[in-house]
């Protein structure tokens, strides 16, 4: 008759948790560009206000440029409003997430851009 075992090695009284992977993933990566995003909105404002300090914003490339800041910062909206919207979904309908996550990386890689090409520029005036 085999003995117990020492009480070290038995399993925990407690219930085991399952922790479902696919949704672990999803949520890191909504949490990701939501991160993201928000990083890429706080440069955004910091070019913006860089803008109105430097006086640059009322030269004709300055004023481009606060145009491109302000477009890149609807496409911050629209891609909050889509993370918005993943969140909402349904754990069953977490492949229909797939399109609403293109668009918002498509629009997070426009951003960027934008607060790149502003970035430059805003560099070259010191």
């Amino acid at each position: 008759m085999p003995s117990p075992l020492p009480r070290s090695r038995r399993a925990p009284a407690s219930a085991s948790t399952v922790v479902d992977l696919a949704q672990a993933r999803e949520s890191r990566r909504l949490r990701e560009l939501q991160a993201r995003c928000r990083g890429v909105d706080e440069v955004n404002r910091r070019g913006l206000s860089r803008l109105f300090q430097s006086g640059l914003i009322f030269t004709r490339q300055g004023a481009r440029l606060g145009r491109d800041l302000l477009l890149a910062h609807q496409h911050l909206l629209r891609v909050s409003d889509l993370l918005a919207r993943i969140g909402e979904l349904p754990a069953e309908e977490a492949g229909d997430a797939d399109p609403l996550y293109a668009e918002a990386q498509s629009l997070l890689a426009r951003t960027t851009e934008l607060t790149a090409r502003t970035g430059l520029v805003l560099a070259r005036g010191r």
